[in-house]
């Protein structure tokens, strides 16, 4: 930022105007990245846990990663992932209980 010294009321005014274009510069910047698409896979919202349940209810009713793959409508690398994360959630399980 400047220090610059504003001796007259001329000199404040433009530097309000400066001011101004430089905030209302920023405001526009800054809704554009409020506005932005963070693409990729949205983890733990709605739509991944209706997934992962359905997942889950599978996998301890006996069926393997294949058959579940096989029957749901995701990749087998999505049930590779639901899997990890059902293991962490039950290690923790098994953690806290002791």
């Amino acid at each position: 930022m400047e220090a610059t010294m504003i001796n007259t009321l001329k000199e404040a005014l433009e530097r309000i105007n400066e001011l101004e274009a430089e905030n209302k510069q920023l405001l526009s910047e800054l809704e554009y990245y409020r506005n932005r698409n963070y693409g990729g896979r949205k983890k733990h919202n709605e739509a991944w846990m209706t997934a992962y349940n359905d997942f889950v209810v599978k996998y301890e009713g006996g069926m393997t990663i294949m058959e579940i793959v096989a029957e749901s409508d995701i990749s087998r690398r999505t049930a590779y992932r639901y899997k990890a994360y059902y293991d962490k959630l039950k290690d923790a399980g098994k953690k806290s209980s002791i």
